[in-house]
This record gives C-alpha cells, structure tokens and sequence, in this order.
C-alpha cells in the first residue's frame, strides 16, 4: 500500500510541476504572440497569418475544422509521445505509429501558429527532439522487400511522407526555438534525412515516378524551412550525378532511371508526369496520391520563393492536374479505378482536401470549387483552408458539374488518351469511361481499348482494379499481393479483347512502356450522342484494333444506351476473347449453355489461371442477349454472334488458395477469325422495388444489333428496337475522318462528314 501510495503521489507531483511549468511558459509568453513571421514561412506570409489569426472564429468551416483538429490533437499529447524502432510493414504497428506521428505534428504546428497555444509547439518540438536523437542510430529498415528501403518506414516513400509532413510542423515552431535547439534538429535529424532520401539513395530521388515527386517535395520544404539553398535546388532539378544504371528495377518492375531520361526533380516531375490536360501517367488513383506534394510543395514554394511563379509553370499544369481529377470521379465523387487503384478513394480523401484549397487559393478562385469544400466538410489550417472557409461564408458557392471529355496522355499529349462521356436521365447518369492510353509506368494494366459503366456512381461493367488491402497486415503486410500481377494487371481481367488468350505485349513491361493507343475522335457536342474511337496497333503485333464507345439517348428509351463497336483485323487466324465483368444476378441468357458440375480453370496463364469456368455454350443465335440485375435495376447486353463463337459464363476465383481475389462474375464471347466485329449495345432498363415485390419494364426493349457495311474505310451497325432502328457509321480509315462520305447501305445512299455519322431510321 505505501508503495501504492508513493507511485500516485510522485506522478501527481510530476503532473503539478509540468503544469506550473507550462504556465510560466504561457505567461512569459502572453506578450508574444505569434501573429507576426520572422522567416519566411512555407504555410503563411506575415499578412495572411494575422488576418487568418484576427478572423478564423468567424468563419465557420475553418472554426470547425479547427474543432476537430484541436479534438484529435488534445487526444494524442494527452497519450504521450512514442516514437517506437522501426520494424514492421504497412498496415504493422511500428508503420502505422510513425504516419501517426506525422499527421499528428502538423496539425499540432498549425494549431500553434494559428491559436498560438504554446502546447502544441511544446509538442511538435518535443516529439522531434525524439526523432533526432533516434535518427542517428537507425540502419535502413529490416524488411528488404523494397528497392529503396527507408529507415522509419519499410521503404523510402513513406519517409518522404513523413519528412513532408514534419517539415510543416517545424515550419510552425521554427520562430519559437532558440539557435541551439534548431542546430540539434537541424544536425542530427533533418538534413541527414534529407541526404538520406537524395544523396544516399538516388535510385529513389532522381527518377520519373510519384515516389520521387514525395522525395522531391520532402527535401524542397524542408530546405525552404531552413533557407539551405542546396537543398531547394536539389528538390527542383535532381542530383547532379545522373548515372543511374538504366537496367535496374523498382519493386513493380518498371525502370528507376527510364531510358534517355536525363531530367530529374520536381519541375521534371511537373513536366513529365502530366498531359497537358493534367492527366497523370499512372492513374488518378495515383494522382490522387501524388497531387498533394505537388500541390504543398507548389504551395511552399509561393509562400516563400514567390519569384519561381510555380502555379504558372507549364501554363498552370498543377490548376489542370486538379480538374483533371475532379473529372475522373463518378457522381459519388470516387475515382474512376483505372491501372492499380483501390477501389473507393475519393476526393473526400486528405490529399483532394488539400489540393482543392491550395488551387482555389493561388489559382484562379473558382466558386465551382467551394462545392467540392462543402461536401469535403473540412479545409486545411492555413491561409489556403482559410480563403476556401471564407468564401464559403459569403456565399460564393456554385455547383461543380463533372463534364464529359477526353484527356491526353503523355507529356506532350500525343500518347492516346481517356475518353469519359457522361448522359443524365430521369433516375440519374451513366458514365463511360474508355481507356486508351500510355501503359502507365509500373502501376499501368495491359488493358488497351478497355472500357468500363457507371450509373449513378454504381459500377455496371466493372475494371478490376488492384489486388491489394491498403494497410491491411494480414493481407501481405497490406502491399501488393502476388494475384496483382498474375490476374489483376492482365488483359483478360478488364473489359477487352484479348488476343489467343495472351496479354498486352507478352506481359512485358519494357515493351508496354515504349508503346501506347491511338486515339482516333472524341466528340461530346451532341446532345443526343456523345462518341469516342481509338485503335491500337502494338499491343499484338500483327494484329489491328479499333474500338468506338458511343452513349446515345433515343426518345424510344429511359436511358441512354452504351454501344460498343470493336474491329479488329489480322493476317492470320486467331483466337479473339471479349470478356465483360458485371455485377449482379443472372436473370436471362438467351443460348443453350452447360454448366460445369466440376470447375476448371479457363487457362494456364496470362489471369486465364484466375478464371473458373462456369458454363459454356458452343452454338449461338445470331443475337445474344444476357439480361442481370444489380442495385434494383435492370441490364440488358445484346451483341451480333454467328453460329460458330463460343460464350462463356465465368468467376474469379481460381489458383486463389488464400482467397486474396473477389468471386466476382463475369461472361466472355469467344470468336476464331482473322477479321472480326464484336458489336453490342448495354441498355439499363426498368427497376424492381423489394417491398413491393414489383418489377417495371424488366425486359430489354433492343431487339437486335447487326453489322450492316463492311469496308476497309467504313463500318456501319443498326440497333433494332421495338420503336424502330437506330444507325452508327464508323470510319476505319484515318485520312477520311475529316472528310466528306457517301456510301450506300442497303440500296440506300448515306451522305456525312467526319469521322462518323449516327441517324435515326
């Protein structure tokens, strides 16, 4: 009991006297408030952190965003600092401690800077303090699964993270500590690591890829924070030794340095990570993820060297990489999962919170924005987060509307491209998003001239996505699970054609990587068709293809329905697998098909060792109708087949003993030919109410799809329907597309100009 007693009594005395302690400190203080800057800050300049100071509980958002962080802050300094040795992978304790750490410090230096509440400096100083002293005596990371192992972190991306992170936090607490305490941070925490992400690990630094962009944006700050001029410039223009070995690979088996890259750095980045409409080589995805040390590092940059006009730099690529991305999301505002991308991020996420203040603020202040701020319920606390909370405020709010349109690729925009053509209906929309780009560096799927639908912000026709639990431990320490190169990246996984069961140029990452799609038009001007067509003529070689995805609205129909027309030609015979994966129940298949009683997988290799077979029909109609049920609606697929394809139902699933797949099914129309059209039209139609155990208009109302011409310049298809026919005419030949046409189609002349032609018969 007396030992008892002893222990309670000592920590109370302890409590105590850091109580008085912290109160002298506040008192000493009282007169010196943090409402001026004495270096120049990367979050605020002199004027905007008074007015943000004098006026941030007026405002509600920034009031409210300050509420929370201030709830989440107290929380953690109430639990101690821990800063425990590095040992485990994502999703681990050790890794998910220190990304703690780092958001924690941030939010706490910006409390401090704005409320001037001496704690949080007290904290933020603290906890560095920690880190420096720890530094000094880590190797790298135990784990050796990455290409640049990081020494917080299992690999050196996460280190950026965290030095892009601190470096805001001790930009808050810079003008409070004395020349000693800096030099301790400074020697033995912040330029080492600095070195260590640059200098020491180069293969890391001084490449073309997200990972290097955090790199980038973690040496800059920290080198504006403390005006070391090396630093800042080894941030814009890369190492000056550039003799990387080309032929070494990172852990996604893309190149570290790329073939003839002789640039590195963050304005490289700039340069050549983006199209020039803002589309980003590996996704949006993983632009969501690169956006934010683009755009606080951009930020930093004209806060403290206002002279290098970052946010007019490329005629203002990081405004364009912002839109870009709020235009890659479906009407739930997730991003389309195009290459490797979990499925549900948005731009509700931290990065879109930060990206969206920091361009309304230094970009071109447009009210569409303030919408996007509204939904996302928080703003940074800056200046940024202020000047969005403000405008609010005043009333400034006006709708942001995705819109239809197409994005290069490539950094000069010549490497094909998105096409994302949006209907609205009665019920709601439907998006549909075809993808002809570049092959997305380490991150990009063979998937050429794939498509996937959305209606209402629910998947009709689905992309896979990666195979990866983020920061799930049990799943391979949350990293990339091996069924995300032997199923998810492959060509058979997306929604289409895959030639004689092989994937996109032999699955060979080098030669994806030279190599992209066409496109050919894009035209969203019509209100009753909105139309995109590419063709590719590398991903196998010897093999031509050229696919056009069309919405249309006919007045005979409730919603718009998708057509897809899909030409692919050969010299030589082959096998030609179109798959399309659905969501749902089977309701209707209009062939006569066997089930498997044993499954078996559809292939060996290339993600066909992925699929079981579930049924097969070897005679078809010459309509082949599939009809499904997902969501309390109702979807149709019609296609053109001939006697002698082949149609399979299917699930993912097989060679999956740790079940790291979904069971998700799907169906695939097999045809063996040199030349061959696979044309069809997905029509949404009806619904069903469970409480009433009603359906309405459960039944498609397209009676058919046929191809009706057929040249080397032209294809023409029909939809059949119950109120008529609907006509598309394609062309096939580049050097017409800007021309005038006549040709004739059942005794009858079609006369347009350009690329296509679409009427009602």
């Amino acid at each position: 009991m007396v030992k008892i007693a002893l222990v309670i009594y000592r920590t109370s005395l302890i409590s105590c006297l850091n109580l008085l302690f912290l109160c002298s400190i506040v008192s000493c203080d009282s007169e010196h408030k943090t409402t001026t800057l004495k270096h120049k800050s990367i979050l605020f300049t002199a004027a905007s952190l008074s007015t943000v100071q004098e006026q941030y509980s007026s405002v509600q958002l920034f009031q409210q965003s300050m509420d929370q962080a201030i709830k989440e802050v107290d929380a953690q300094i109430a639990n101690g600092i821990e800063v425990p040795i590095p040992k485990d992978l994502a999703g681990g304790y050790t890794h998910e401690r220190h990304k703690l750490n780092y958001l924690t410090m941030q939010r706490a230096g910006k409390l401090y800077r704005v409320t001037g509440e001496e704690k949080y400096a007290v904290y933020v100083h603290d906890m560095l303090r920690e880190y420096a002293e720890m530094f000094p005596t880590l190797d790298r990371h135990p784990s050796e699964k990455s290409y640049s192992r990081g020494k917080l972190f299992w690999q050196c991306l996460n280190d950026a993270n965290w030095l892009v992170y601190a470096s805001q936090a001790y930009d808050c607490i810079y003008d409070r500590l004395n020349a000693d305490e800096k030099a301790f941070l400074e020697t033995n925490l912040f330029r080492p690591y600095a070195n260590f992400l640059s200098i020491e690990t180069p293969q890391f630094f001084n490449r073309i890829h997200n990972h290097s962009t955090w790199a980038n944006a973690g040496v800059g700050m920290i080198g504006l924070v403390m005006n070391d001029t090396v630093l800042v410039k080894r941030a814009l223009y890369g190492l000056e030794e550039d003799g990387l070995d080309t032929a070494a690979k990172d852990n996604d088996g893309g190149s570290i340095k790329e073939e003839g890259q002789e640039r590195a750095g963050f304005l490289a980045q700039m340069d050549l990570l983006f199209s020039p409409d803002g589309f980003y080589a590996e996704g949006p995805y993983y632009q969501r993820y690169a956006i934010y040390p683009f755009m606080v590092f951009a930020a930093s940059l004209q806060n403290a060297r206002p002279d290098l006009k970052i946010f007019e730099h490329r005629d203002g690529i990081l405004s364009k990489a912002v839109y870009a991305l709020l235009n890659l999301t479906d009407s739930n505002g997730e991003f389309y999962p195009i290459n490797d991308a979990q499925k549900g991020m948005s731009y509700y996420s931290r990065e879109l919170v930060s990206a969206v203040d920091i361009i309304y603020h230094f970009g071109d202040q447009n009210p569409e924005l303030l919408s996007i701020a509204e939904k996302q319920g928080r703003v940074l606390l800056d200046v940024t987060g202020f000047s969005v909370a403000e405008a609010i405020s005043q009333g400034k709010t006006q709708a942001f509307v995705p819109k239809s349109m197409e994005l290069k690729d490539g950094a000069d925009g010549s490497e094909g491209g998105l096409a994302i053509l949006r209907m609205n209906h009665t019920g709601g929309d439907l998006n549909a998003v075809f993808k002809y780009t570049a092959q997305g560096m380490g991150h990009g799927h063979y998937d050429k001239l794939s498509y996937s639908l959305f209606e209402n912000g629910e998947e009709v026709l689905q992309d896979y996505g990666v195979s990866r639990f983020v920061n799930i431990e049990q799943k391979n320490g949350g990293g990339y699970l091996k069924e995300n190169k032997t199923f998810a990246k492959q060509t058979v996984a997306h929604n289409t054609v895959v030639v004689n069961q092989t994937t996109n140029y032999g699955a060979d990452i080098d030669v994806a990587n030279k190599r992209h799609s066409d496109r050919f038009f894009f035209d969203a001007s019509k209100k009753n068709i909105q139309i995109a067509s590419a063709k590719d003529t590398g991903a196998y070689d010897g093999v031509r293809m050229q696919r056009t995805i069309a919405l249309i609205a006919d007045s005979s129909f409730a919603k718009p329905l998708l057509v897809d027309v899909f030409d692919i030609d050969s010299d030589e015979i082959n096998t030609y697998d179109l798959p399309c994966y659905y969501f749902g129940q089977l309701l209707l298949a209009n062939m006569v098909y066997e089930t498997r009683a044993t499954l078996a997988p559809m292939g060996d290799q290339f993600g066909y060792q992925h699929l079981w077979e579930v049924a097969k029909a070897d005679k078809l109609p010459n309509q082949t109708k599939v009809t499904w049920m997902n969501n309390q609606q109702f979807y149709s697929w019609t296609a053109s087949t001939d006697t002698s394809d082949e149609f399979l139902f299917g699930r993912i699933g097989a060679n999956d003993p740790k079940f790291n797949l979904r069971a998700d099914p799907m169906f695939m129309l097999r045809r063996k030919a040199d030349h061959a059209v696979f044309a069809s039209v997905l029509e949404s139609h009806g619904s069903y109410s469970a409480v009433s155990e009603l359906s309405e208009d459960a039944f498609s109302k397209v009676t058919g799809i046929d191809v009706i011409y057929q040249s080397d310049d032209y294809t023409a298809v029909q939809i059949r329907h119950e109120g008529g026919t609907l006509q598309l005419v394609l062309c096939r030949n580049d050097s017409a597309a800007d021309q005038s046409h006549e040709i004739t189609i059942e005794s009858k002349k079609v006369s347009w100009t350009g690329a296509y032609d679409y009427q009602v018969m």
